[in-house]
């Protein structure tokens, strides 16, 4: 079995004259993005891999969980969509038995649902549906390779939101 785990970046400041791909982290966004690495840690498998959007509030929420693990740098992953998330994801290394993906709503939601199979937990599901906020963690088991993961194919387990 793997596991795929979709963290949106965390709270994300408006400084004036900064694109919207350059912006930073807000203090709450360092607190809350290093309170998921805790989270993650102590309550996920080890992550194998990473998949982070180049957005520099994604890198910066990665820096701040602390998880060390191979990091894949993702251009399509900034302003994309479920499709294309879940093509990076089919395109991981067979032997990776977790997944990290840093992203962005809507998109982390819209594919954590899109995911989600009959056997996962109403209440994740519900707590998605109503909202992903940032430093949100959504937590899929997946039976198949990388490879054939589809849309259902997945076991929506939890959702947590360090806080």
């Amino acid at each position: 079995m793997r596991t795929l785990i979709l963290l949106r970046h965390g709270k994300s400041d408006y400084p004036t004259g900064v694109s919207d791909h350059d912006r930073p982290l807000a203090p709450r966004g360092i607190r809350e993005s290093a309170l998921a690495g805790d989270w993650l840690r102590e309550h996920a498998p080890r992550i194998d891999a990473v998949l982070c959007s180049t957005a520099t509030r994604t890198r910066q929420t990665l820096a701040r969980t602390g998880i060390d693990a191979p990091v894949t740098f993702v251009d399509r992953l900034y302003d994309s969509s479920p499709g294309i998330v879940l093509a990076e994801i089919n395109e991981v290394a067979e032997e990776t038995g977790t997944l990290l993906v840093v992203g962005h709503e809507p998109v982390l939601s819209a594919l954590a649902l899109g995911l989600a199979g009959a056997a996962s937990s109403a209440e994740a599901v519900e707590t998605i549906e109503q909202k992903f906020p940032t430093s949100a963690i959504a937590v899929l088991q997946v039976q198949t390779p990388w490879s054939a993961l589809e849309l259902g194919g997945a076991q929506l387990v939890t959702v947590h939101i360090p806080r």
